[in-house]
């Protein structure tokens, strides 16, 4: 038997007035799919999961649906973030949609039996940029807003990142991504303020992350510079590079040698105390 239930979805902003923003249509307001264990006790974690597509499109199966259904057979809950993206959306939609998903997932947590303070991103190529970027970018709540999700923070409690887009600063950059995210002539402050190896401090949360060396989209320089960074500000991270292998592996459970990453993912899970041992 399944240890899952059908997914269900839900709008981060409900009452459209409240989306941020100009001419949103409801078609285009962001929203989750809710995939939560069925068999489980409570006091669950969980992950907001971001596919990757170049902020373009999103590959919501092989990058989203099949990770969520890995999730739950670790007795995790998880959450396939439906972000807006070009060329109707650019920067800051994105990023307002993933630190209102985990407000949101936050502020309801009694109501899907979950642990507020074991919630974590996971990110793609360019859904890896907007969680590391969600990651570096976060506060704990805004007090003025009447809106009772805004109060709660939005820092993710852990990171996962798989062959990621990092930096949006040449060479290693992934061009498409940042001209979806910020047009083709994008403000240099921007450009470096949305790298974010650039941002990491002490509170950026622990990350685990995975990269191939024969990556040809995204360069491993992404990885390892984030990486890097978490050092140097003494954030416990892991990094897991392997030779071969395209761009967009996602679970790549087809593969003998590739396949393995979901194993020393689940390791990390379990070591760090996010999932039981």
């Amino acid at each position: 038997m399944s240890n899952r239930k059908e997914s269900q979805r839900v709008v981060l902003w409900a009452d459209d007035a409240r989306l941020p923003s100009s001419g949103a249509k409801e078609s285009d307001a962001p929203y989750l799919t809710v995939h939560i264990p069925q068999l489980h006790g409570g006091n669950l974690a969980s992950v907001i999961i971001c596919p990757g597509g170049g902020y373009g499109f999103l590959a919501s199966d092989y990058e989203g649906s099949e990770c969520a259904e890995w999730l739950n057979t670790l007795g995790v809950a998880a959450f396939v973030l439906y972000y807006r993206i070009a060329p109707r959306y650019h920067h800051p939609a994105p990023l307002m949609d993933v630190q209102r998903a985990l407000r949101y997932i936050r502020h309801n947590s009694d109501k899907w039996g979950l642990d507020p303070n074991r919630i974590g991103l996971w990110g793609f190529s360019a859904g890896g940029h907007l969680a590391s970027t969600a990651a570096t970018h976060f506060d704990l709540g805004k007090e003025s807003s009447d809106d009772p999700i805004d109060l709660v923070s939005c820092r993710p409690d852990f990171l996962i990142l798989g062959y990621p887009v990092v930096t949006l600063l040449e060479p290693y950059t992934h061009l498409g991504s940042r001209v979806n995210l910020l047009g083709d002539s994008p403000d240099a402050d921007m450009v470096e303020y949305l790298s974010s190896e650039t941002q990491v401090t002490a509170d950026t949360p622990p990350t685990f992350l995975l990269h191939t060396d024969a990556d040809q989209a995204v360069p491993s320089e992404n990885s390892v510079m984030f990486y890097l960074a978490l050092r140097k500000a003494g954030v416990p991270a892991e990094l897991h590079i392997f030779r071969d292998g395209p761009h967009g592996i996602g679970l790549a459970s087809d593969n003998p040698v590739l396949g393995k990453w979901t194993g020393l993912l689940e390791g990390w899970l379990r070591s760090s105390g996010i999932i039981s041992r």
